[in-house]
């Protein structure tokens, strides 16, 4: 099930985003939560190693494939929002 950096195929559910954190990951899962998108979280890391950097260490979030279309429009207006603010910041 876990081979290399790409994400795995788990029946019924599809991969919307990833990054190399949990940390990242488990806010957008809490961002879905709240608009009553169910979602799981996938990682890679090596625990053991304490790695978070590379292929090893990738984390995954994953919703049922009836939620995708919606899980991805919630996360890109999400990035957007944070590029607003951001933007907005740096004018200070």
């Amino acid at each position: 099930m876990l081979r290399g950096p790409e994400p795995s195929n788990i029946n019924n559910w599809v991969c919307v985003y990833e990054r190399g954190t949990e940390y990242e990951v488990e806010l957008a899962r809490s961002y879905l939560a709240d608009l009553d998108i169910p979602a799981t979280v996938l990682s890679k890391r090596d625990s053991s190693l304490s790695m978070n950097i590379g292929d090893m260490s990738m984390v995954y979030l994953y919703v049922p494939k009836e939620f995708e279309k919606e899980a991805r429009e919630a996360l890109r207006e999400l990035r957007e929002s944070d590029e607003e603010e951001n933007e907005e910041n740096r004018e200070f």
